[in-house]
């Protein structure tokens, strides 16, 4: 990595974690630039004004979070050829990944941006509504291909159960930071796990 594409990620990395810890409306880009240790026209040369900035936080953070899903999903296919369990299996590891998080998640770019939208253009707007139809077009997916495999016990719109994950991390993220509760990110996934595995495993012949 060459020095300005380090001084650039530097500058992500800062934005970034003042913006989850006090929203972008209160995070200035002054206090970005003192704490890069930069000057206005070192700023100003990687991102043109705040609305550049947060285009640039959400593609990094979308990367960051699409590998993470790779990764993990991936690991379970490894696992297991069935559909179904290598899900289970990979909200497993997720839950793991989320409980060994030294402090606990420390919030969501896209509920950061959602929760203040006007203060950004179209186009930021558009980015995060993108991410969140991509994360759920990739649950979707998946489950298309476990009900290929295994019958859902009860009628479910898969549009909705796939929804669901981006539902339960967003809000557990949010009501762990409120209830000072890292373990609810965890808890909360595996409750998940457990209704994926209820709605589509075969009924007992007990």
């Amino acid at each position: 990595m060459g020095k300005g594409e380090a001084t650039r990620e530097r500058i992500l990395e800062i934005a970034e974690a003042a913006v989850l810890a006090k929203g972008f409306g209160a995070t200035s880009i002054d206090e970005v630039i003192a704490e890069a240790g930069l000057t206005k026209s070192g700023f100003f040369y990687h991102f043109k004004d705040k609305n550049a900035l947060a285009r640039e936080m959400l593609r990094r953070y979308v990367k960051t979070n699409d590998q993470l899903f790779d990764d993990i999903f991936a690991r379970g296919r490894q696992l297991s050829d069935d559909p179904l369990q290598a899900f289970l299996i990979s909200l497993k590891l997720l839950a793991e990944v989320m409980a060994d998080l030294p402090n606990g998640h420390p919030g969501c770019l896209i509920a950061s941006v959602c929760y203040q939208e006007r203060l950004f253009d179209r186009e930021v707007r558009e980015l995060t509504a993108q991410s969140v139809r991509d994360w759920n077009a990739r649950f979707r997916h998946i489950l298309d291909g476990i009900a290929a495999v295994h019958s859902p016990r009860e009628p479910i719109d898969l549009d909705d159960l796939a929804d669901m994950m981006s539902c339960i991390v967003d809000g557990a993220i949010i009501m762990s930071k409120t209830l000072n509760d890292p373990s609810r990110l965890e808890r909360q996934i595996l409750i998940f796990r457990s209704c994926v595995k209820l709605i589509f495993s075969a009924p007992s012949l007990s």
